[in-house]
């Protein structure tokens, strides 16, 4: 026998609870699939929020257009790569591309996620940064003018006609683009969901909490992105912006939460037979994560701060330092919340026997394809990613409110 399956069991059966089946004892999902759904979850509320300017005309978060643009992206083109690095055989998984089976949720998440970046993010990207990469082309010398000039793809209309085509083009993406979103991301609490013989994944709320937890994720980390790069990059964050942007924020919570609350109370009601060995497991393996982390910390508190600067709006509103740092804990706490909502899903589903009499542990690794250190790094990928995009389509000029004639208004 493999003598680091052996080590693992013998960290793990001192832990175990009550009586579980002998393929129960170790969790198969581990860290690398709560970090998918988590990372999905911020491309389909970052799009959302970009969605707000285009299609919903809320000119107040117009600072945050690009930068949501290229936070969906940098964070899209790191998704599969959770998936393909579980996977027993990563080099083969061009076969699910090849070999497709109609019948298999898994299997339409590729073709789903080629929808999504090729005809909806790239192209709205592309219309948005066409006429900005003519012109940067045109004063700029050596590399970055191939690459513009590539990129533009050796474009060099910028006459009235081409810039309204390009608006209407944006705006019919952008309505296609919603679904979309909602699409790659409600997939995933649609899996979730579907697996009958799990009781705490099999609920037909499980989308949808997927679908608002996702755009609570977005917005929050936008949101924090905006706060921080902004004086980096030399600009003043817009209070203008940042408070229409957590209104957003702010009902998205609600929403996420009032669902997880009905959730809740219908499992409680119904008192199926697993509720013992889920109460149980809630109260002693995921009171952390789940109690204190997910609800407290990254629900009420952040509820509670929200609705402080609004309760107390005149106050607030005269000091401008206060609100930034009340909205800059609020979103670093939602972003725990979430992340810890992912965990509780997915480690949470497997930690019970489906024999309702015993409870298992997750060991996570530190080292190796499946370890802390390996998700740690697919978290900071999609920074790195963006740091790389800003530089070849900066989005500094509409942040600092130069594109959008932003006029500060304290408090309002």
């Amino acid at each position: 026998m493999n003598p680091e399956f052996i080590r693992t069991l013998q960290d793990l059966l001192p832990q175990i609870q009550g009586y579980i089946y002998p393929n129960e004892i170790e969790i198969h999902w581990g860290l690398l699939i709560v970090v998918y759904p988590y990372i999905t979850g911020v491309v389909a509320g970052a799009f959302i929020l970009a969605s707000l300017v285009k299609v919903f005309n809320v000119k107040e978060v117009q600072p945050l257009y690009r930068l949501s643009l290229l936070t969906a992206l940098a964070y899209l083109l790191v998704a599969p790569m959770a998936l393909v690095a579980h996977l027993g055989h990563p080099e083969r998984f061009y076969e699910i591309l090849l070999t497709p089976q109609t019948s298999s949720a898994m299997a339409m998440f590729g073709f789903v996620y080629a929808w999504y970046l090729m005809a909806v993010l790239l192209l709205e990207i592309w219309f948005v940064h066409r006429t900005d990469m003519i012109a940067w082309a045109e004063q700029e010398t050596g590399v970055m003018r191939f690459v513009h000039r590539t990129l533009a793809l050796y474009s060099r209309d910028t006459g009235d006609r081409s810039v309204a085509f390009d608006h209407k083009a944006l705006k019919a993406i952008t309505i296609v683009g919603i679904p979309s979103a909602f699409l790659l991301h409600g997939y995933v609490g649609f899996i979730f969901g579907s697996i009958k013989a799990n009781p705490w994944w099999s609920s037909v709320l499980i989308p949808i909490v997927f679908l608002f937890s996702a755009i609570v994720s977005g917005i929050a980390l936008v949101i924090l992105l905006y706060m921080v790069l902004t004086p980096l990059t030399g600009g003043k964050i817009s209070m203008r912006c940042v408070d229409k942007a957590v209104d957003f924020l702010f009902y998205a919570v609600i929403v996420d939460f009032s669902l997880e609350l009905v959730d809740f109370i219908h499992r409680v009601y119904q008192s199926e037979e697993e509720i013992k060995i889920l109460s149980e497991m809630v109260m002693n393996k995921l009171f952390a994560s789940l109690v204190i982390i997910q609800v407290l910390l990254g629900m009420l508190v952040p509820l509670l701060l929200i609705s402080l600067t609004k309760i107390f709006k005149r106050r607030f509103a005269l000091n401008e330092d206060l609100r930034k740092m009340v909205y800059f804990i609020a979103v670093i706490l939602i972003q725990m919340g979430i992340f810890a909502t992912r965990w509780n899903v997915v480690i949470g589903g497997q930690m019970f026997s489906k024999s309702f009499r015993g409870l298992t542990m997750y060991k996570m690794e530190f080292g190796g394809i499946e370890g802390l250190l390996f998700a740690i790094l697919l978290l900071a990928l999609p920074i790195m990613i963006l740091a790389v995009l800003a530089k070849i389509l900066p989005p500094w000029r509409e942040m600092h409110g130069a594109d959008s004639g932003d006029v500060e208004v304290a408090g309002s």
